[in-house]
């Protein structure tokens, strides 16, 4: 056992770890991507441009089949939904062992009124990150300045 010396006193490390490792939650790691059901919430990224709305989310190990991308009325929602399962079996099957995994997350977002170009959305899926380009209707599209000649 780990002894360390505090003012001249023995102190024993390993049961204040064990305390300090068991008396948290187990994914309360001040990481703010952590639903309330201990499952990973990915993180987005969102750019407005003069052009169109930027979506990055990033959600590595996932195909683009896993991905749901709905836009309704100004609700913007990504949602994903995976279920993997395993089994082996043993030398004369003494044993099995099955292990199975189900990730899901739904974000959504609220993009404003009679902006967005619903025909032109574009996704696609590359190197862990869901790519969402939201093109802006042509009258909603930023403009350069007019310059106002003075008579």
């Amino acid at each position: 056992m780990l002894t360390i010396r505090r003012n001249g006193t023995n102190s024993h490390a390993f049961p204040a770890l064990f305390d300090d490792f068991f008396s948290r939650e187990l994914f309360n790691w001040g990481n703010n991507n952590f639903s309330s059901t201990s499952t990973t919430v990915p993180s987005i990224n969102v750019k407005e441009t003069a052009e169109n709305y930027e979506v990055e989310v990033a959600a590595p190990g996932l195909d683009k089949k896993d991905f749901n991308v709905t836009l309704d009325n100004n609700l913007l929602t990504i949602s994903c939904a995976k279920s993997t399962s395993t089994e082996e079996k043993g030398e004369g099957d003494n044993y099995t062992r099955r292990e199975f995994s189900y990730q899901s997350f739904q974000r959504s977002f609220e993009l404003p009124k009679n902006v967005v170009d619903e025909d032109n959305i574009n996704a696609r899926y590359d190197n862990g990150i869901l790519n969402l380009t939201i093109p802006k209707k042509d009258e909603a599209k930023q403009k350069a300045p007019k310059m106002i000649e003075i008579a």
